[in-house]
Protein backbone atom coordinates (compact mmCIF):
# COMPACT_ATOMS: atom_id res chain seq x y z
CA UNK A 1 0.00 0.00 0.00
CA UNK A 2 2.92 2.34 0.88
CA UNK A 3 4.32 1.86 -2.38
CA UNK A 4 0.90 2.62 -4.26
CA UNK A 5 1.07 5.94 -2.00
CA UNK A 6 4.01 7.00 -3.47
CA UNK A 7 3.74 5.96 -6.91
CA UNK A 8 -0.41 8.06 -6.85
CA UNK A 9 2.08 10.99 -4.86
CA UNK A 10 4.90 11.06 -7.43
CA UNK A 11 2.35 10.72 -10.41
CA UNK A 12 0.28 13.88 -8.74
CA UNK A 13 3.27 15.86 -8.16
CA UNK A 14 4.38 15.42 -11.67
CA UNK A 15 0.74 16.83 -13.54
CA UNK A 16 1.34 20.04 -11.03
CA UNK A 17 5.12 20.00 -12.89
CA UNK A 18 3.44 20.31 -15.72
CA UNK A 19 0.57 22.67 -14.98
CA UNK A 20 3.34 25.10 -13.64
CA UNK A 21 5.49 25.20 -16.52
CA UNK A 22 2.60 25.06 -19.78
CA UNK A 23 2.19 28.55 -19.71
CA UNK A 24 6.00 29.40 -20.19
CA UNK A 25 6.12 27.08 -23.37
CA UNK A 26 8.15 28.91 -25.80
CA UNK A 27 5.33 28.10 -28.09
CA UNK A 28 2.53 30.19 -26.98
CA UNK A 29 5.03 33.19 -27.84
CA UNK A 30 5.90 35.41 -30.87
CA UNK A 31 8.99 34.30 -32.42
CA UNK A 32 11.92 36.42 -30.32
CA UNK A 33 12.93 37.82 -33.60
CA UNK A 34 9.31 38.54 -35.10
CA UNK A 35 7.89 40.14 -31.25
CA UNK A 36 7.23 43.62 -31.39
CA UNK A 37 6.04 43.44 -27.48
CA UNK A 38 8.93 42.27 -25.27
CA UNK A 39 11.36 43.30 -22.18
CA UNK A 40 12.67 46.35 -22.67
CA UNK A 41 9.81 48.18 -25.00
CA UNK A 42 9.29 51.93 -24.19
CA UNK A 43 6.11 52.69 -22.41
CA UNK A 44 4.27 55.94 -21.91
CA UNK A 45 2.12 56.51 -18.86
CA UNK A 46 0.11 60.31 -19.65
CA UNK A 47 3.17 61.63 -21.44
CA UNK A 48 5.99 60.22 -18.71
CA UNK A 49 8.13 57.60 -20.63
CA UNK A 50 9.47 54.51 -19.35
CA UNK A 51 11.56 51.25 -19.85
CA UNK A 52 9.66 48.38 -19.40
CA UNK A 53 11.39 45.34 -17.60
CA UNK A 54 10.05 41.96 -17.76
CA UNK A 55 7.03 39.88 -19.14
CA UNK A 56 4.47 38.55 -16.52
CA UNK A 57 1.55 36.09 -16.67
CA UNK A 58 -1.66 34.75 -15.03
CA UNK A 59 -3.82 32.57 -16.26
CA UNK A 60 -5.86 34.82 -18.07
CA UNK A 61 -3.55 37.94 -18.81
CA UNK A 62 -0.27 38.86 -20.26
CA UNK A 63 1.19 41.87 -18.77
CA UNK A 64 4.33 43.90 -18.75
CA UNK A 65 6.06 45.30 -15.47
CA UNK A 66 7.19 48.90 -15.46
CA UNK A 67 8.29 51.08 -12.34
CA UNK A 68 5.48 52.33 -9.63
CA UNK A 69 6.80 55.63 -9.87
CA UNK A 70 5.97 55.55 -13.76
CA UNK A 71 2.72 56.86 -13.17
CA UNK A 72 3.32 59.25 -10.27
CA UNK A 73 1.68 62.48 -10.62
CA UNK A 74 4.51 64.30 -7.78
CA UNK A 75 7.86 66.01 -8.21
CA UNK A 76 10.99 63.08 -9.77
CA UNK A 77 11.83 63.48 -5.46
CA UNK A 78 8.14 62.04 -4.40
CA UNK A 79 9.82 58.90 -4.29
CA UNK A 80 7.79 57.61 -1.32
CA UNK A 81 5.08 55.21 -2.40
CA UNK A 82 3.05 55.23 0.58
CA UNK A 83 2.88 59.05 0.72
CA UNK A 84 3.63 59.77 -3.08
CA UNK A 85 0.25 60.45 -5.40
CA UNK A 86 -0.51 58.06 -8.69
CA UNK A 87 -2.40 57.74 -11.61
CA UNK A 88 -5.62 55.11 -11.13
CA UNK A 89 -5.69 51.57 -11.64
CA UNK A 90 -6.94 51.64 -15.05
CA UNK A 91 -5.49 54.78 -16.86
CA UNK A 92 -3.58 53.70 -20.72
CA UNK A 93 -0.72 52.95 -21.21
CA UNK A 94 0.95 53.55 -24.45
CA UNK A 95 3.21 50.21 -24.90
CA UNK A 96 5.80 51.25 -28.29
CA UNK A 97 4.80 47.68 -30.37
CA UNK A 98 1.86 47.22 -29.22
CA UNK A 99 -1.52 48.20 -31.73
CA UNK A 100 -3.57 49.19 -28.87
CA UNK A 101 -3.29 51.13 -25.33
CA UNK A 102 -2.13 48.69 -22.54
CA UNK A 103 -3.96 49.51 -18.89
CA UNK A 104 -2.31 50.23 -15.73
CA UNK A 105 -3.37 46.62 -13.88
CA UNK A 106 -1.35 46.84 -10.55
CA UNK A 107 0.95 49.83 -8.52
CA UNK A 108 2.38 49.05 -5.38
CA UNK A 109 2.33 52.54 -4.58
CA UNK A 110 -1.43 52.31 -4.76
CA UNK A 111 -1.74 49.25 -2.99
CA UNK A 112 0.93 50.09 0.14
CA UNK A 113 -1.44 53.17 0.32
CA UNK A 114 -4.70 50.96 0.53
CA UNK A 115 -3.28 48.80 2.98
CA UNK A 116 -1.99 51.49 5.10
CA UNK A 117 1.94 50.90 5.07
CA UNK A 118 4.06 51.70 7.41
CA UNK A 119 7.46 50.03 7.40
CA UNK A 120 10.10 52.92 5.86
CA UNK A 121 12.06 50.61 2.99
CA UNK A 122 8.99 49.22 1.99
CA UNK A 123 7.66 52.33 1.41
CA UNK A 124 10.65 53.76 0.12
CA UNK A 125 12.10 50.79 -2.41
CA UNK A 126 8.76 49.12 -3.16
CA UNK A 127 8.24 50.36 -6.82
CA UNK A 128 6.60 48.51 -9.18
CA UNK A 129 3.55 48.09 -11.67
CA UNK A 130 2.18 46.22 -13.99
CA UNK A 131 0.30 47.08 -17.59
CA UNK A 132 -1.95 44.47 -18.65
CA UNK A 133 -1.25 44.03 -22.61
CA UNK A 134 -4.55 44.28 -24.81
CA UNK A 135 -5.67 40.86 -25.91
CA UNK A 136 -5.15 41.28 -29.47
CA UNK A 137 -1.82 42.30 -28.98
CA UNK A 138 -0.99 39.15 -27.02
CA UNK A 139 0.32 37.36 -30.29
CA UNK A 140 3.00 39.78 -30.57
CA UNK A 141 4.78 39.53 -26.93
CA UNK A 142 7.76 37.42 -26.33
CA UNK A 143 9.81 37.79 -23.06
CA UNK A 144 12.63 37.50 -24.31
CA UNK A 145 15.11 40.33 -22.98
CA UNK A 146 16.99 41.76 -26.37
CA UNK A 147 20.28 40.97 -27.09
CA UNK A 148 21.04 39.45 -23.55
CA UNK A 149 18.30 36.81 -23.68
CA UNK A 150 16.73 35.27 -20.48
CA UNK A 151 15.17 35.60 -18.15
CA UNK A 152 15.50 32.48 -16.74
CA UNK A 153 12.84 33.04 -13.74
CA UNK A 154 13.08 35.15 -10.55
CA UNK A 155 16.56 35.41 -9.45
CA UNK A 156 18.51 36.41 -6.74
CA UNK A 157 21.06 38.99 -5.74
CA UNK A 158 24.57 38.48 -4.92
CA UNK A 159 27.15 40.17 -2.39
CA UNK A 160 29.00 43.39 -3.25
CA UNK A 161 31.33 43.14 -6.44
CA UNK A 162 28.20 40.38 -8.44
CA UNK A 163 27.94 41.14 -11.90
CA UNK A 164 24.23 41.91 -13.20
CA UNK A 165 23.12 43.16 -17.01
CA UNK A 166 20.34 45.42 -17.80
CA UNK A 167 18.45 46.89 -21.03
CA UNK A 168 17.68 50.31 -20.88
CA UNK A 169 15.27 52.08 -23.50
CA UNK A 170 15.29 55.45 -22.53
CA UNK A 171 14.55 57.76 -25.61
CA UNK A 172 17.40 60.00 -25.42
CA UNK A 173 19.43 57.20 -26.58
CA UNK A 174 17.62 58.47 -29.75
CA UNK A 175 17.32 55.11 -30.47
CA UNK A 176 20.80 53.85 -30.41
CA UNK A 177 20.19 50.14 -29.35
CA UNK A 178 23.62 49.41 -29.28
CA UNK A 179 23.52 51.50 -26.03
CA UNK A 180 20.79 49.33 -24.22
CA UNK A 181 22.21 46.44 -23.19
CA UNK A 182 24.65 46.93 -20.11
CA UNK A 183 26.46 44.51 -17.68
CA UNK A 184 27.38 46.04 -13.66
CA UNK A 185 28.13 45.19 -10.77
CA UNK A 186 26.80 45.41 -7.38
CA UNK A 187 27.74 47.87 -5.20
CA UNK A 188 26.11 47.37 -2.03
CA UNK A 189 22.50 45.56 -0.87
CA UNK A 190 20.18 48.45 1.30
CA UNK A 191 17.16 49.18 2.49
CA UNK A 192 16.94 46.20 4.75
CA UNK A 193 17.33 43.72 1.53
CA UNK A 194 14.32 46.10 -0.77
CA UNK A 195 17.43 48.14 -2.59
CA UNK A 196 20.66 47.74 -4.27
CA UNK A 197 22.78 50.28 -5.53
CA UNK A 198 24.64 49.49 -8.77
CA UNK A 199 27.29 50.67 -11.15
CA UNK A 200 26.81 50.00 -14.85
CA UNK A 201 29.06 50.72 -17.78
CA UNK A 202 26.51 53.84 -18.68
CA UNK A 203 24.54 55.06 -16.20
CA UNK A 204 20.75 54.36 -16.20
CA UNK A 205 19.04 57.77 -17.65
CA UNK A 206 15.83 59.07 -17.41
CA UNK A 207 13.70 57.19 -19.56
CA UNK A 208 15.28 54.18 -18.09
CA UNK A 209 12.92 54.03 -15.09
CA UNK A 210 11.37 50.27 -14.38
CA UNK A 211 14.21 48.70 -16.43
CA UNK A 212 14.66 44.69 -15.60
CA UNK A 213 18.19 43.39 -14.15
CA UNK A 214 19.46 40.30 -14.43
CA UNK A 215 22.21 38.46 -12.25
CA UNK A 216 25.00 36.45 -13.87
CA UNK A 217 22.58 33.39 -13.99
CA UNK A 218 20.19 35.41 -15.92
CA UNK A 219 17.77 35.40 -13.15
CA UNK A 220 15.36 38.50 -12.79
CA UNK A 221 15.96 40.55 -10.04
CA UNK A 222 15.46 44.26 -9.61
CA UNK A 223 13.87 47.17 -11.03
CA UNK A 224 15.41 50.07 -12.12
CA UNK A 225 14.07 53.50 -9.60
CA UNK A 226 16.19 56.23 -8.97
CA UNK A 227 19.40 57.63 -10.14
CA UNK A 228 21.57 57.91 -7.02
CA UNK A 229 23.30 61.73 -6.58
CA UNK A 230 24.43 60.46 -3.14
CA UNK A 231 26.51 58.91 -1.55
CA UNK A 232 26.90 57.27 -4.90
CA UNK A 233 26.54 59.24 -7.63
CA UNK A 234 26.31 58.14 -11.00
CA UNK A 235 25.21 55.03 -9.31
CA UNK A 236 21.47 53.51 -9.43
CA UNK A 237 19.16 52.36 -6.83
CA UNK A 238 17.39 49.43 -8.26
CA UNK A 239 14.49 47.80 -6.05
CA UNK A 240 14.26 43.89 -5.68
CA UNK A 241 11.93 42.08 -7.81
CA UNK A 242 11.64 39.97 -5.39
CA UNK A 243 10.41 41.09 -2.78
CA UNK A 244 8.02 43.30 -4.71
CA UNK A 245 6.46 40.06 -6.39
CA UNK A 246 5.96 38.30 -3.06
CA UNK A 247 4.27 41.79 -1.76
CA UNK A 248 2.04 41.66 -4.74
CA UNK A 249 0.87 38.33 -4.25
CA UNK A 250 0.34 38.44 -0.97
CA UNK A 251 -1.72 41.91 -0.66
CA UNK A 252 -3.52 42.16 -4.07
CA UNK A 253 -5.64 40.46 -6.62
CA UNK A 254 -2.53 39.29 -8.08
CA UNK A 255 -1.41 36.41 -6.52
CA UNK A 256 -0.72 34.25 -9.07
CA UNK A 257 1.41 36.93 -11.42
CA UNK A 258 5.08 36.19 -11.86
CA UNK A 259 7.80 36.64 -14.24
CA UNK A 260 7.69 34.84 -17.49
CA UNK A 261 11.11 33.46 -18.51
CA UNK A 262 12.29 33.99 -21.62
CA UNK A 263 12.21 31.81 -24.84
CA UNK A 264 16.09 32.68 -25.96
CA UNK A 265 18.91 31.51 -23.62
CA UNK A 266 20.85 33.79 -21.74
CA UNK A 267 23.67 35.34 -22.37
CA UNK A 268 26.11 37.00 -20.65
CA UNK A 269 28.83 37.76 -23.49
CA UNK A 270 28.47 41.61 -23.26
CA UNK A 271 30.24 41.85 -26.38
CA UNK A 272 28.07 39.55 -28.26
CA UNK A 273 25.13 41.05 -26.67
CA UNK A 274 25.78 44.69 -28.23
CA UNK A 275 26.80 42.92 -31.71
CA UNK A 276 23.78 41.26 -31.61
CA UNK A 277 21.99 44.33 -30.63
Amino acid sequence: MKRKALTALLAAAAAISVLAIAPSAASAWAPAGQATIHPGVQVVTDGAQCTSNFVFQDASNVYLGQAAHCSGTGSSTDTNGCTSGSLPIGTPVDIDGASHPGVLAYNSWLTMQAKNEKDANTCAFNDLALIKIDPADVANVNPSVPSLGGPTGVGAWGAAGSTVYTYGNSELRGGVTALSPKQGVVVQNTGGGWSHDVYTATPGIPGDSGSGFMNANGGAIGVLSTVQIAPLAGSNGVGDLAREIAYMQAHSAFGAVNVVPGTQPFNGNLLSAIGSA
